[in-house]
């Protein structure tokens, strides 16, 4: 990393309507351009021009299926990065409706201080709460590096029906922790983290509010973490 690469990408955040096309794809899915740019609020042949920008730089990524053509985060590390900035800018948690904010816009920082994607990962206070409870649980070790314990590994193929060698495997860390920008804490990031919430929306425990990245547990969530295998989850439900 030289200083004119930093520079570069640091550019290509400077820019609001980026930053907001950015935030948009840190649910982890593919979004077209079309949505982007309402999104965005701004025209499409303007959000084209972003993306362009912003798949040069090494930040989005493109596909096409049939006519349409998606744009996602080129991978976690992108993901990561936006977050960690997220964090970094982020002013703290939401504020009462005052000084202009709308009560719309305050209800809907709630919901992202409660329970939100980070990517593929769960973060928010539901987020926080799962990290503190599989490490109360011992199966997640906070003091010694923030890694699964043997415990927890094992939890990971029972309860969430994981292939811990094939994780392992791969490229991408197995537990990696991120520091939420509304809680403050750790919570669960890396390819465990991606299992778990890969499992919650599959068995519908939770669900996405408003097609943003804000989440809710459902009744059928609730009722699964009250009794979720080897970790307490009451409060959370």
């Amino acid at each position: 990393m030289t200083a004119a690469h930093l520079a570069r990408v640091a550019g290509l955040l400077a820019d609001r309507s980026r930053a907001s096309i950015c935030l948009a794809l840190l649910d982890g899915r593919a979004w077209t351009v079309g949505e982007l740019a309402r999104h965005a609020e701004i025209a499409p042949s303007t959000a084209s021009e972003h993306v362009a920008r912003l798949i040069d730089g090494g930040l989005a990524s493109t596909t096409r299926q049939g006519r349409h053509r998606y744009v996602r985060l080129a991978s976690p590390a992108q993901a990561e990065l936006l977050e960690g900035l997220a964090g970094y800018a982020a002013p703290g948690p939401p504020a009462p409706a005052e000084g202009g904010r709308s009560l719309r816009a305050v209800r809907a920082s709630e919901a992202m201080a409660r329970a939100r994607t980070c990517y593929d990962h769960l973060a928010g206070r539901l987020g926080v709460s799962i990290t503190g409870a599989l490490t109360d649980a011992g199966m997640l070790d906070q003091a010694g590096g923030f890694a699964l314990t043997q415990a927890g590994l094992s939890w990971l193929e029972s309860a969430m029906w994981a292939d811990v060698a094939a994780l392992r495997a791969g490229r991408r860390p197995l537990v990696r922790q991120c520091i939420d920008w509304t809680e403050r804490r750790p919570h669960l990031g890396g390819a465990a983290g991606a299992v778990i919430c890969g499992r919650f929306f599959a068995e519908g425990w939770i669900q996405r509010i408003s097609g943003g990245r804000a989440v809710r547990v459902t009744p059928a969530g609730a009722d699964a973490l009250r009794c979720l295998q080897g970790v307490e989850l009451r409060d959370v439900a």
